[in-house]
């Protein structure tokens, strides 16, 4: 049987993949003069997504803490729990800060603008879900928490996967150049942690 240490190890790893999302926002290329307006534009963004991918990245660690094999489901549920939620309130945030900020100052700005914060409110309402699920595992029996978070990895892989799209677009040509200026965005991705598995 499987107890839950290595399913959380799974969890600890699809987490990771959400983390690059956010920080999707600090991996552009430089150089090229922008409009003062896109700059200004990106460091708006920048600024309001540095302590989101913080946050990304604490409860991403938090999860990675607790795949030791003395952990009780009890623990891992709470701190699962606890990580969502606030992966959520930071995708949630994130949304908020680019429609804030408006559309940037580039051709289809608009439309980068509405499915990147459609997708990071979708993000947030998902990660909102596993919360859900997470509180309502079983931790009485083993077996079937860990069954419960092996469900759980395998929702948060895609979920990682499809929040990469809207930011990669939303980061395209002129806006990624602009972004990749900003100091908070070059400072926002996490250190190595988010790599390992």
């Amino acid at each position: 049987m499987e107890g839950t240490n290595p399913v959380n190890k799974k969890l600890a790893a699809a987490l990771s993949g959400g983390a690059v999302l956010v920080l999707a926002l600090s991996g552009c290329s430089s150089s090229d003069d922008n409009s003062d307006k896109l700059n200004a534009w990106a460091k708006q963004v920048c600024d309001a997504v540095k302590p989101q991918a913080k946050k990304i990245s604490a409860a991403n660690t938090a999860i990675q803490k607790q795949t030791s094999d003395n952990s009780t489901p009890a623990d891992v549920q709470k701190t699962d729990a606890q990580a969502f939620q606030d992966m959520s309130d930071a995708y949630k945030a994130i949304g908020s800060a680019v429609n804030k900020a408006g559309a940037p100052d580039v051709e289809g700005g608009e439309k980068k603008k509405t499915d990147a914060v459609k997708e990071l409110n979708t993000i947030s309402a998902s990660y909102g879900d596993l919360k859900k699920q997470v509180d309502d595992l079983d931790t009485k029996d083993q077996a079937k928490f860990a069954d419960g978070l092996k469900g759980i990895a395998t929702q948060l892989d895609k979920l990682s996967q499809s929040g990469n799209d809207a930011l990669a677009k939303l980061e395209e040509g002129d806006v990624g150049k602009a972004m990749a200026k900003q100091e908070s965005c070059k400072s926002a991705s996490p250190s190595a942690s988010a790599s390992k598995s």
